[in-house]
């Protein structure tokens, strides 16, 4: 069970004594769906030790360089669940392409072909026996202070990524498509820069 004694907030950044080691978890909350329209409020990121360290991002701001220099890193894993998202609303708002990336939506996607669900809440009752709340899902993330229950529901989407992971490693490899995936993983960065471009809903590999 998350407790709030397990969630670090941080005004703007990261600070620099945080250590992300070979991986992260990485989610992001915003004011909306929209990442040229709606602002980023808040990064929420873990090491998958079962803390979870909050990043509030102010109105208006353009920059976190700690919180840059991870996402770019090269020798660190960004674990997301639904990436294509997260990497362009921080291509957007901070100015950084997130690269090397993992995304659990996609390996569920390219294993689990039985389902068409592939929500992390899904994934994590199926997968891991853990029953999410969405509850604050739709709340206000640009507030001030977040209240105890905004700050668990954050937390958990960053929490159970690592662990997601190894299960859907087993999945693709059973599977025979771990090569697939990568590159999945290695395109979605250029998928996100697109999105941000102007291509958002266009398929440029389609034939109309």
């Amino acid at each position: 069970m998350t407790t709030v004694r397990d969630i670090l907030v941080h005004q703007g950044d990261l600070p620099d004594t945080f250590r992300s080691g070979s991986s992260v978890a990485v989610d992001s909350e915003t004011m909306g769906l929209s990442p040229q329209r709606d602002r980023l409020c808040l990064v929420q990121l873990s090491v998958g030790d079962g803390v979870c360290h909050l990043v509030q991002i102010a109105r208006g701001q353009t920059q976190a360089p700690n919180l840059a220099t991870l996402l770019a890193d090269p020798s660190t894993l960004k674990l997301f669940h639904f990436g294509r998202f997260d990497i362009a609303v921080f291509l957007q708002r901070l100015g950084v392409l997130t690269t090397p990336v993992y995304c659990t939506k996609i390996a569920s996607r390219l294993v689990r072909t039985m389902t068409d669900r592939h929500g992390l809440k899904d994934l994590c009752q199926e997968l891991l026996g853990i029953d999410l709340s969405k509850q604050q899902q739709s709340s206000d993330w640009g507030a001030e202070t977040l209240s105890d229950d905004q700050m668990l529901y954050a937390a958990s989407d960053v929490l159970h990524l690592h662990r997601l992971k190894e299960k859907l490693d087993g999945l693709l490899e059973r599977e025979n498509r771990t090569e697939l995936a990568q590159r999945c993983f290695d395109f979605l960065p250029h998928r996100a820069r697109l999105d941000v471009a102007g291509w958002p809903e266009s398929d440029i590999f389609s034939h109309s």
